[in-house]
């Protein structure tokens, strides 16, 4: 099947505030899910992929898009660069996941979803084939040929959601139960800033589809490993609050004396934001390169995206990430000098 080189353009007319797409010359489609949608239609076989180190939207919104793209008859291949976390793997269809570092083979379009670069899939060989770029990260960016972008909604999973309906495709009880771990992991369990009415609506809609919003939520939130327990114990008893603003870290000695695995750092950031009166956290854990990957999060107060963005990452406005190099002190002082200045602004402080 053959494509246009251009980026398709979307009426602005058509458009919600917190809807992009990309921009180009030629014709305007009426909206990004009716081209999204007309791609979709005249391909037959599609590569479905996400970011590094897979979270609960990133897993779910893929297989509820491979589910989806059965449903048209298509043939999806599910792919990421890192394993699906554990927690994730007993998802319908989540067997069909697998880990690849290089794309091989010939695709009608290859789906990008909760990517807010090509960079964040980690993945070789994406850069040849006609890219779908669906996204809601406040940091994403028109890297594709289709971009649909809507920073307004929770989680991507909402945004495949809106394609099955509005392809007239049924969402089954395994399809729903993906989406509700979209919605429910990237909502941090209904707590974050994009938590919203629509929010819930969905949450309605895919349990009287057949999701079990308790079953999720177990598996989600009461199924941690104990490496995982361990971890948070070191990361623990390296916490430091300073007035708004709190951090926590572990090394890599930490990490091999747990027996932890990357995943095993999801989450544990949220330990220090939940602390009363602190309103930025984050989160620093050293690579086995030594590099420092960061986890920061706030209660909405402020932006770390926009923080993560200046460092090379991105990610939500409440919610967001990056890797700096070490070592872990310079790495340390390096975020505070960041996050200072905006916890301040809170407390009327002046930046010092």
């Amino acid at each position: 099947m053959d494509y246009p080189s251009r980026s398709l353009a979307f009426s602005p007319k058509c458009a919600s505030p917190g809807v992009t797409a990309g921009l180009a010359s030629g014709a305007v489609l009426a909206s990004p899910i009716e081209a999204i949608l007309k791609v979709l239609r005249r391909g037959e076989r599609f590569l479905v992929c996400s970011h590094a180190r897979p979270d609960g939207d990133a897993v779910g919104s893929m297989l509820a898009m491979g589910m989806f793209l059965k449903q048209l008859g298509k043939r999806a291949d599910l792919v990421t660069a890192d394993e699906i976390p554990k927690i994730h793997r007993e998802l319908p269809g989540a067997e069909r996941i697998r880990t690849v570092q290089l794309v091989r083979g010939s695709y009608d379009a290859a789906i990008l979803l909760e990517c807010d670069g090509l960079e964040r899939t980690r993945l070789k060989g994406l850069e040849r084939l006609f890219l779908v770029n669906i996204d809601h990260h406040a940091t994403g960016r028109e890297y594709a040929k289709l971009n649909w972008i809507d920073r307004d909604v929770a989680s991507v999973g909402e945004l495949v959601y809106r394609l099955v309906k509005a392809a007239g495709a049924t969402v089954t009880p395994q399809m729903a139960t993906c989406l509700y771990t979209t919605v429910l992991t990237d909502t941090g369990g209904f707590c974050y800033g994009s938590t919203q009415a629509s929010t819930f609506g969905l949450a309605r809609e895919l349990v009287l589809a057949g999701a079990d919003p308790v079953g999720i939520a177990r598996n989600v939130y009461f199924s941690t490993p104990a490496s995982k327990l361990l971890l948070l114990g070191a990361a623990l008893a390296n916490l430091n609050h300073e007035g708004r603003l709190a951090w926590l870290w572990v090394t890599q000695q930490d990490m091999e004396r747990t027996a932890a695995t990357e995943e095993d750092c999801e989450g544990i950031v949220n330990f220090a934001l939940c602390a009363a009166g602190v309103e930025a956290a984050v989160f620093l854990h050293e690579l086995p390169d030594r590099r420092i990957g960061l986890s920061l999060r706030s209660k909405g107060q402020v932006n770390v995206a926009a923080i993560a963005e200046r460092l090379g990452g991105g990610g939500h406005e409440s919610a967001a990430g990056c890797t700096v190099e070490g070592p872990m002190a310079s790495a340390l002082n390096g975020i505070l000098t960041h996050l200072r200045p905006s916890v301040a602004v809170l407390a009327g402080e002046e930046c010092r």
